[in-house]
């Protein structure tokens, strides 16, 4: 087991005692104007801005991964099995994606945007049952599957800082993934393992600016560091599940790691 306290964090947002209620957070993202927005477990879509929160809209769903995109900004819902989209300027909500011909998404879990417009969406499927479980979708909803390679509940997912690489979180399997690209996104050769981490079941994944993966873990309470060679370490480590509760999603903010906390009410903060 990790150390007790490796780093001190601080919690960034309280959502306990707020109105509307931080409804256990899924996973955070980082908007350009600096506004940090979560997905809650019966489909909120929020906004926290300091100590303000406001609920933008609803899935009416279960609400996991969300990335932006331009002017958009992609959600993933459990329960409504599909990718939302949330256009910032008209605050229109839409079903972007259900998934393609030849495979509906069953469980999309985290959407990351890439640089070109597109979205690549994971879909863990269930629990121990590997599948197919990486799909692209085009700015119109149009797609197809991404790679082909089954996936042992395929989670969070995040591109290197040099644009070769997508790395996949292999929950179930104690791993993290990654997937070559080239220069339009699409995959190139097999899957291969990045580094296996284990004990940790990995969920959320960023990267940070030198390069390196930070990884949160749903179980135990922990954060992971990955250097680009795949060494880790553990980054941050909460025995107690107080300031941190099976974190999830991590987004990087300037100089700080953002973690939501599936299994409370607030988001905690780290310096990086």
């Amino acid at each position: 087991m990790p150390e007790p306290a490796l780093r001190s964090g601080r919690v960034r947002f309280e959502g306990t005692f707020t109105s509307p209620r931080l409804d256990h957070a899924e996973s955070v993202a980082v908007a350009d104007d600096g506004a940090l927005w979560c997905g809650g477990e019966n489909g909120q879509i929020y906004r926290i801005e300091g100590d303000a929160i406001e609920l933008i809209a609803t899935t009416g769903g279960f609400n996991l991964g969300l990335s932006f995109s331009g002017d958009s900004l992609f959600v993933c819902d459990l329960v409504r099995p599909a990718v939302w989209k949330f256009d910032l300027h008209s605050k229109q909500l839409d079903v972007f994606a259900t998934g393609t011909d030849d495979h509906r998404l069953l469980t999309p879990n985290f959407p990351l945007s890439l640089p070109d417009g597109s979205v690549l969406v994971s879909d863990s499927g269930r629990v121990r049952e590997p599948r197919v479980g990486l799909l692209r979708f085009l700015p119109d909803g149009t797609g197809d599957v991404w790679h082909r390679q089954p996936i042992n509940f395929a989670n969070g997912l995040a591109l290197s800082l040099d644009r070769r690489s997508v790395y996949i979180a292999e929950s179930w399997s104690f791993r993290i993934l990654v997937a070559d690209v080239d220069e339009n996104f699409d995959a190139v050769g097999p899957l291969r393992v990045f580094t296996e981490i284990p004990g940790y079941m990995p969920d959320g994944l960023t990267v940070g600016p030198n390069g390196d993966l930070f990884v949160g873990c749903y179980e135990p309470s922990a954060i992971l560091r990955i250097a680009p060679d795949g060494t880790f370490s553990v980054f941050a480590h909460d025995p107690t599940a107080h300031l941190m509760c099976h974190p999830t999603g991590v987004a990087i903010d300037g100089d700080k790691l953002v973690v939501a906390n599936l299994g409370r009410w607030h988001l905690t903060e780290y310096p990086l």
